[in-house]
């Protein structure tokens, strides 16, 4: 069943839209509908008409560690860009799930708040980043993590703490309960403007030297074996550089897969599987993705 979009006249949608145009990738295929909600109220709408109707709901925020594959996601898509407004107040910011995490570094800078360096090159939304936990550089949201508001499927928003979160690696308990979130609230401590923008700048600049930043990504693809590093790991193998379809095993870091020529989330998938295939041949070591997958396989 088609999301019934005359329903809410109001809202913006657009109708088989490809989500290769919203994924830092640049692949995955086409949405049935995609919902650009401007406030609350539209989102609530949005949620609920999806209920009533029984259409699955799919969100996704920046896009930075994700890959949808090519046969694209059936029932609602909602992207949250309108929802970017950051504030300030005492220690604590408080920021939109459309916002980035970038930005909601450079504002808790501007006002003298540490705690958040870590984070000031991750390039998801907030919204994204405290559904999956998002860390850097030895640091992760849940460390700075106050509160969430969080839209239900039931329609209800709901403010989550710190310890309903279940945070660990790379989760919280959004995942599990379908909620959205609206926004997050991160406690900071006060510190020096200069020494904050010098640590914001050391996490930049590491990030620059290792990172395929030059070419469109989905992150880092693995999350870290048990007393193994990814990257070492996948060079022993054989397999930086190697290519399928249009997309590599990064050369200037194996833990990356980067689009280098026109690359489909099949070409993506196809890749990671042959290294985990390959990893598990040769070192006996389980390699488990990081980066979240979803949507349906092309059609044949």
């Amino acid at each position: 069943m088609k999301f019934p979009v005359e329903k809410l006249p109001n809202i913006e949608f657009k109708m088989d839209e490809p989500l290769s145009k919203y994924t830092f990738t640049k692949t995955g295929g086409n949405a049935d509908v995609l919902a650009f909600p401007k406030t609350r109220e539209e989102l609530v709408e949005i949620v609920n008409t999806a209920r009533e109707n029984d259409i699955e709901i799919t969100v996704i925020g920046n896009a930075s560690n994700l890959i949808i594959k090519d046969g694209g996601i059936r029932g609602i898509v909602i992207i949250l860009p309108n929802f970017h407004n950051i504030s300030v107040h005492d220690n604590e910011v408080t920021a939109e799930a459309g916002a980035t995490i970038i930005n909601t570094t450079i504002e808790a800078q501007k006002a003298g708040l540490t705690g958040i360096e870590f984070a000031a090159g991750i390039p998801g939304s907030v919204g994204g980043a405290v559904f999956m936990n998002a860390g850097a550089y030895g640091g992760e949201i849940k460390d700075v993590f106050d509160s969430a508001e969080v839209l239900l499927p039931n329609g209800q928003i709901k403010t989550f703490s710190h310890d309903e979160m279940d945070f660990y690696y790379r989760h919280s308990i959004i995942q599990e309960n379908g909620g959205i979130v609206i926004s997050g609230t991160f406690k900071l401590n006060s510190g020096d403007k200069e020494a904050i923008q010098a640590e914001m700048d050391r996490v930049n600049e590491l990030r620059r030297s290792k990172q395929p930043l030059e070419y469109p990504s989905c992150g880092s693809v693995f999350r870290r074996p048990p007393n193994h590093f990814t990257g070492p790991l996948i060079i022993k193998a054989g397999l930086q550089g190697k290519i399928i379809g249009g997309a590599q095993v990064s050369k200037k870091h194996a833990g990356f897969i980067v689009n280098i020529n026109h690359a489909t989330a099949t070409d993506y998938m196809n890749l990671i599987h042959l290294i985990q295939r390959t990893i598990k041949e040769k070192f006996d070591v389980d390699l488990h993705t990081e980066v979240r997958i979803i949507g349906e396989d092309k059609k044949l």
